[in-house]
């Protein structure tokens, strides 16, 4: 395991796009969310290719991969963040230098479909990735400070762990389209689906992104891990609940250590109960520890957290504990 070093003052950030192209972004969440990474004493330079579109919204493997490479190997660069997530990322699995990424470790962090890209470079590498928010993220106008409070706490402050409290309130709207008309719902906390407590090496994002890495080289180890699961507005009950069975059935699943699933989207219709029955009816669950509702996800807010990291899950009826090692 490699862990990157975290970003200083002065360090450069580069955003490229390896999924959905940065053209697709408005010209005032460029803006906002270039001044709120300056705000942090960092500097932004973007790839070369990353305004490229096609009729998919995304630019060609070569391009994609060609401004993947050349953040890995500027020795300038510090920290990659992906501008937006998507659809096509896994297309560039099989065309990655996972030496060159094994060679210049640095801080790689997107979620969303970029779930492929994280869990895929942790396993050939040893790098820890992390699952956090976009660049395109930081141009949020309002309920971004949790976000950013965690995006800070993981990849810039001088400590050896984060223990992750959840947020007062969070959002499901389509915020780059209406930044001003926001419905915001209080956080009623964690849902406690079994007790425990574990330690392990965190894995996971996005469950169906996720699983795309299946029968790969690209999929992670399950040994000793804590998965962290959530899903997006593409799915529903059944096709979580499939989903998950899927994810159960691969090699090592026996030694998950506990899970913890993000908030999902209203339009999921995904709810409380119906969380509990699809956990219940899966027998391979029944002894590790698990939570739902937490702040990961396609709601907002969301913290960052690392990818082949190590983190500690304690499950209580009226306390939950997620921390974080750095």
């Amino acid at each position: 395991m490699m862990v990157p070093e975290r970003l200083k003052k002065g360090d450069e950030v580069r955003v490229i796009a390896p999924s959905t192209s940065h053209s697709i972004l408005s010209k005032e969440n460029i803006e906002l969310s270039r001044h709120r990474l300056e705000q942090l004493g960092l500097k932004v330079t973007f790839g070369k290719h990353i305004n490229e579109s096609n009729s998919l919204l995304t630019s060609s493997i070569e391009s994609r991969i060609a401004d993947l490479h050349d953040a890995f190997g500027d020795e300038n660069v510090k920290a990659i963040l992906t501008t937006i997530g998507g659809y096509q990322a896994n297309q560039l699995l099989s065309y990655i230098d996972y030496d060159l990424i094994r060679e210049n470790p640095k801080i790689f962090c997107g979620y969303s479909d970029i779930t492929a890209l994280g869990n895929a470079i942790y396993a050939k590498t040893g790098l820890v990735t992390y699952s956090g928010i976009h660049f395109s993220s930081f141009g949020m106008l309002k309920g971004f400070e949790y976000s950013l409070e965690y995006f800070k706490k993981v990849l810039l402050d001088d400590t050896t762990y984060v223990e992750i409290a959840p947020s007062r309130e969070w959002s499901n709207d389509a915020w780059y389209m209406d930044q001003e008309n926001r419905k915001f719902y209080p956080n009623e906390g964690y849902l406690i689906i079994n007790e425990g407590e574990c330690e392990g090496i965190a894995v996971g994002g996005n469950l169906c992104t996720l699983n795309l890495l299946q029968g790969t080289e690209f999929m992670p180890s399950l040994k000793n891990s804590v998965l962290f699961l959530e899903d997006d507005k593409l799915t529903c009950p059944k096709t979580f609940d499939r989903d998950l069975q899927s994810l159960i059935h691969q090699p090592g699943f026996s030694d998950v250590k506990g899970i913890v699933i993000g908030r999902f989207e209203k339009v999921s219709n995904v709810t409380n109960e119906l969380i509990q029955t699809i956990i219940h009816t899966k027998r391979e669950l029944f002894h590790i520890p698990i939570v739902a509702n937490a702040d990961f996800g396609h709601t907002s807010p969301m913290f960052t957290f690392p990818i082949g990291g190590k983190v500690k899950l304690q499950v209580k009826q009226n306390a939950v504990k997620i921390t974080l090692f750095k």
